[in-house]
């Protein structure tokens, strides 16, 4: 194992483990968190990689202790890696003052402007840094690496996808922000880490990404119904679903009636998820 990766913990679960991890990273030249769950096929073979990217003020535990994958993920031999959502600690200032942006809000990109630029290259980091750590350090299948996420990490999911299709075999997203060109949470958060190029933030846009770069496998999304931030114009997965009708990409948009914006929303659907992933992976 890498001298530059820290173990923090480590718990049996469903007869693998789950293991939190902090490291430096080059990319955002800043400590970094993240957490895995090794199923326990990956004591005799390697496995196949299925990332999780979390939402807005997200750490790496919510999704390990909240979302109800490692059940799944033991069934079908599947490594999940859940890294943090964004640098924390850098020294920029305001960057603990907003929810929405800053710390916990990476939204996945990589930024280029000030103060952002230093730190803030999560698009980097989720796409060649880590991924490069996990093949370093753990009984994997690098050719086997599936994505998928929630919210503003549902969004990450499906852009590190579209921008990468011969690095992930299936992707999948909860109440994704799948159109953040259109939303206030991605007007925001372009216009601080991206500046004013529409051209740079349509590069991080899975709704405007989709119309160029279709992959040939198809997309799985939940929405909840009674989800606020759908109601509010955050999510706009119907943006996404138009984008893919007229490329010829094929999506799965799943309305679940009653379902909010919640982990118990994920919780109930990810079985699901995980075995649209094994799918492709296993």
């Amino acid at each position: 194992m890498s001298s530059n990766l820290q173990l923090k913990s480590e718990h049996l679960c469903f007869n693998g483990t789950v293991a939190y991890y902090s490291h430096y990273s080059q990319v955002c030249n800043s400590n970094m968190n993240f957490a895995v769950y090794l199923p326990p096929q990956a004591a005799n073979k390697p496995v196949p990689i299925l990332y999780y990217l979390s939402g807005l003020t997200c750490t790496e535990e919510n999704f390990i202790v909240k979302a109800g994958a490692q059940k799944y993920a033991a069934y079908y031999g599947l490594m999940l890696v859940a890294p943090d959502t964004s640098p924390r600690d850098t020294g920029i200032v305001g960057e603990n003052e907003i929810w929405d942006l800053g710390s916990g809000a990476g939204f996945y990109v990589d930024a280029v402007t000030q103060p952002w630029q230093k730190h803030y290259q999560m698009y980097s980091y989720i796409t060649q840094e880590l991924p490069q750590i996990i093949i370093n350090n753990f009984a994997v299948i690098p050719e086997k690496q599936g994505i998928f996420g929630h919210s503003m990490g549902g969004h990450g999911a499906l852009i590190c996808a579209l921008k990468n299709p011969d690095q992930y075999q299936s992707v999948s997203a909860f109440a994704p922000i799948a159109a953040p060109m259109s939303c206030p949470w991605g007007k925001k958060a372009f216009t601080a880490y991206l500046g004013a190029d529409k051209k740079l933030w349509r590069s991080y846009d899975a709704s405007e990404l989709v119309k160029e770069n279709t992959l040939d496998y198809s997309i799985l999304i939940d929405q909840g119904t009674a989800d606020t931030f759908y109601h509010q114009q955050q999510l706009l997965p119907e943006n996404f679903e138009l984008a893919c009708q007229e490329s010829g990409q094929e999506l799965t948009l799943r309305f679940q009636e009653g379902y909010d914006h919640s982990y118990f929303m994920m919780a109930s659907f990810m079985e699901d998820h995980i075995r649209h992933h094994a799918h492709y992976l296993v």
